[in-house]
């Protein structure tokens, strides 16, 4: 999942930053409204994690802002502000969440999963292709049942793929759910990712093909089998 923090105090945003990224989730960090609108602009993301108290415009103006220009992305407010008003406020202004000041990361996390499950329209937790399995409530993949060790960005990768399973994601939209924007990788560095996947999927029952022209899709083998159009050659941008 991409996540967008809007958070001002370094410390902190520092350390969700990490805790984030070994969770598998893919977080770009803003320390004001002005870059946070940037990256918006710019960048699709699953959810935002927005504080109030920004040094350069209230948290509520840029969720006002985003509502008005009918940017639906989830919106969970993390803030110090915990007064009922606040709250009451921001639900109203179009925030999907409220979470006050200190708080649990496993809460946040688990907030920031059923805020994106809701959004996407998923009443159900866990998303298959086939024998691989994804519960999105523990962000844990298994395949025939047995938990797959990824790292965070082959999780960010697969999730995006299985998400769309049976449909070619774009390499720079998948690459985009990968890398932040701070990372110097070039956009073949989303190649690389998919050949250690590819290797972590060798011999099931699934498997990730190069759409040429159209990107990447996960599939199982018995759908997609006879596919022309599909090459899994290294070559050709796997």
């Amino acid at each position: 999942m991409r996540i967008l923090l809007v958070e001002d105090e370094l410390d902190m945003a520092s350390w969700l930053v990490r805790a984030l990224t070994q969770s598998g989730f893919v977080p770009d960090h803003a320390p004001d409204a002005r870059t946070a609108e940037a990256f918006m602009a710019g960048t699709e993301y699953d959810a935002v994690v927005l504080d109030l108290r920004l040094p350069d415009k209230h948290g509520l103006s840029v969720l006002a802002d985003m509502r008005a220009a009918d940017d639906r992305t989830p919106v969970l407010i993390l803030t110090a502000q915990g007064a009922l008003q606040d709250r009451v406020r921001g639900l109203n202004l179009g925030a999907d969440d409220f979470l006050t000041k200190p708080f649990e990361l496993e809460e946040l996390e688990a907030r920031l999963s059923a805020l994106v499950r809701r959004s996407r329209g998923k009443q159900h937790p866990r998303l298959q292709c086939a024998s691989l399995s994804y519960d999105s409530q523990s962000r844990a993949f298994t395949l025939r049942g047995t938990l797959l060790s990824l790292t965070p960005r082959e999780q960010a990768a697969l999730t995006a793929l299985l998400l769309r399973s049976g449909s070619p994601v774009g390499k720079s939209q998948l690459f985009a759910k990968v890398f932040t924007n701070d990372s110097t990788a070039g956009p073949d560095a989303i190649e690389v990712v998919l050949h250690r996947l590819r290797r972590k999927l060798a011999d099931s029952d699934v498997r990730i093909v190069t759409v040429r022209g159209l990107g990447y899709m996960l599939e199982s083998i018995a759908d997609g089998s006879s596919a022309p159009a599909r090459s899994e050659l290294p070559g050709d941008g796997g």
